[in-house]
């Protein structure tokens, strides 16, 4: 038995195809439909990942019962938030609206005109815990639609009025925003764990590497120990694979123990860079280890053979949270030996007792991190783990997602001089080309041969993202140019009049509310890395109205900021380039072939120039390649040898 579910690509909608509920994917015939029929919707939106996606599917979407109420009362739409975040972002907001929270699965009630009249998250099949049961929701709902369907529509006019009601204004982009929010994070600072506030505790790696930055700007010594404190025990605990590396989601306890199992290639992305950021400030090996043994994971687990990267894996195997990454002290000793394994054991807390629910997470909480004693049997207990359980693979590939970790390949290329990073960056910047670039039109994802709808704010500015990080790591022009030509299309495509960027462009599908998401929440929002991508194109083009749209952005985003300016963690980056500039090195090669001139030995966040050949304002001295540095608003005179300046 299959729904029309069957003929999607997404690895979420297909997850659903099986279920006896008669689920339309996102399309006009279900709108048409339940217009006929006179019936309300019911939008449930995940992603292939979610463990409480998960859990709900099988509680209810699985059940006879639950889909007979839903086929006779209701027209059901499933839509995965990774293909459609634009239905996504209105919708959460709206579960924003009516809750005060939002997650997924994110469950809406609305008409067929797509106005929502009710929204929650996850609910249990039957009450239970307080919280009312899907069952008892559905009928009340059919009930309240056949009474008093006038008190739903009044209530979702309130709703969408609601959210709709923000006026646009302009704020003062200073470097007051930066210091209110370090004044925040170190109100919020765990001093004993590491982290900011309490559990769950999300990475944040954009927070970090602002706070790196401000550290460099400001020299305020507890802002870096709040960093690294962090990042190291964000990597010493259980968030942090110790055996298969890279991150997991986030940490549900203070301490970082525990993790949500579900893998991102967001979350490795922004970890990735956060690391490269703490290893150039610290020039701590720790640091770049941890990158790259991200990155290993990156590229064994998460790559494809054209060289895209998928979206996630699971939290759960066999339909068990963590059940994959769990061991006990018997499986180890059997793997690695009854003295290997029990050294093993005492050096990864695995006892007996077990860490978590009687068995154990492997974490260095109590151990040496930068002990490199048991990395020989790494690989022998991840090759266990393989033929013990397998994770579902979400083998989308995101254009957004990709643009982050393209940069973040190139990154650590900078970091570590390893070309195998930087090859890694440019054959997925060559799958987005092939797959999901048409004439500088992007499109969100590509999966079983087919691409998805065209791209939204958050694919143009990562990507764009990616191009201005692999011209700084290749000074390769044609990055560079494709950075400019996508920038001005989002200003046509996205951009407002009276400021920012919507999330969908003019010639996207157009929902109940078009909006502007400002706020860094897993993820940089568009129109904080747009901001970023803005500050850094006026380093590296002569073009002036690159600095002007920098200057107009950061001050749009900055109203917003200004209520609670840690939340903008993006956005207080770019701000403190703009205001206080990194290092400008301009390049003049000593012959127009010579690609090969790369400054050495500087930092990755340095901004860089290679001009075609010399020019009257940056001439050759001595005929030989020059370089000219400004720094701190000033230039140093022009020298052959960039050691000459230290």
């Amino acid at each position: 038995m299959s729904n029309r579910l069957k003929n999607e690509t997404s690895p979420y909608l297909l997850q659903h195809k099986e279920n006896p509920v008669d689920w339309y994917p996102w399309c006009d015939e279900a709108f048409e439909r339940a217009q006929e029929e006179d019936k309300p919707i019911f939008l449930s939106i995940g992603y292939s990942t979610c463990h409480w996606c998960h859990v709900m599917a099988h509680e209810s979407f699985e059940d006879e019962e639950i889909a007979d109420i839903l086929n006779r009362y209701f027209i059901s739409i499933k839509v995965d938030k990774e293909e459609r975040p634009d239905i996504d972002n209105v919708y959460m907001a709206v579960c924003q609206a009516f809750t005060g929270s939002g997650g997924w699965p994110t469950s809406i009630f609305m008409t067929s005109d797509q106005k929502p009249f009710f929204a929650g998250t996850y609910f249990p099949k039957s009450a239970y815990g307080g919280m009312i049961g899907l069952r008892e929701l559905l009928i009340a709902i059919h009930k309240a639609w056949t009474d008093n369907r006038s008190a739903l529509l009044k209530q979702s006019n309130e709703i969408i009025n609601h959210i709709d009601s923000t006026d646009v204004t302009y704020g003062n982009a200073d470097m007051q925003l930066t210091h209110f929010a370090a004044e925040i994070y170190e109100k919020l600072y765990d001093k004993n764990n590491g982290g900011f506030g309490r559990a769950p505790k999300f990475p944040a790696p954009h927070n970090l590497i602002f706070l790196l930055s401000y550290y460099e700007r400001f020299k305020k010594e507890n802002f870096l120990k709040m960093a690294e404190h962090t990042l190291t025990q964000m990597y010493r605990g259980g968030m942090f694979d110790h055996i298969g590396f890279g991150f997991c989601r986030y940490s549900t306890d203070k301490k970082f123990l525990v993790p949500h199992f579900e893998k991102m290639l967001y979350d490795n992305a922004l970890m990735i860079l956060a690391y490269c950021t703490a290893y150039d400030v610290t020039k701590k090996t720790l640091y770049l280890e941890i990158a790259e043994k991200t990155a290993e994971y990156i590229m064994r687990e998460m790559t494809s053979p054209d060289g895209g990267f998928y979206s996630a894996q699971d939290a759960d195997s066999e339909g068990e949270e963590g059940k994959y990454y769990l061991l006990t002290p018997d499986e180890t000793i059997k793997v690695l030996g009854q003295k290997g394994g029990e050294a093993f054991n005492r050096h990864f807390d695995i006892s007996a007792a077990g860490n978590f629910e009687g068995k154990n997470i492997p974490n260095l909480l109590k151990s040496d991190p930068c002990d490199r004693t048991f990395d020989t049997f790494l690989r022998q207990l991840d090759n266990y783990r393989k033929n013990r359980y397998s994770l579902h693979l979400d083998d989308k590939i995101l254009t957004s997602w990709n643009g982050l970790m393209i940069a973040a390949m190139c990154k650590l290329y900078l970091v570590s001089k390893k070309e195998i990073y930087l090859n890694t960056a440019k054959n997925a910047d060559d799958f987005i080309q092939k797959h999901l670039c048409e004439n500088d039109t992007l499109f969100v994802s590509f999966r079983d041969e087919k691409r998805g709808v065209k791209g939204f704010l958050d694919d143009y500015a990562a990507y764009i993202f990616a191009q201005l990080s692999l011209y700084r790591a290749t000074l390769d022009s044609k990055y560079s140019e494709r950075a400019i030509r996508l920038c001005d299309k989002v200003t046509t495509e996205f951009g407002d009049n009276t400021g920012g960027f919507y999330l969908y462009g003019n010639d996207s599908e157009e929902l109940i509310l078009r909006p502007k998401e400002t706020y860094d929440g897993a993820i940089p929002s568009g129109n904080s890395l747009m901001a970023y991508n803005f500050v850094r194109l006026s380093f590296i083009t002569s073009d002036k109205k690159y600095a002007a749209a920098a200057e107009r952005q950061l001050e749009f985003i900055a109203a917003f900021a200004s209520r609670y300016p840690s939340g903008y963690s993006m956005f207080l980056t770019a701000l403190l380039d703009y205001n206080d500039p990194p290092m400008k090195v301009t390049v003049v090669p000593d012959k127009e072939t010579d690609r090969n001139i790369f400054p050495p030995d500087i930092s990755p966040e340095a901004a860089i120039i290679l001009l075609q050949k010399p020019t009257k304002e940056y001439p050759l001295k001595n005929g030989k390649t020059t370089y000219y540095v400004c720094r701190n608003h000033s230039c140093m005179p022009p020298v052959n040898d960039l050691n000459e300046l230290k």
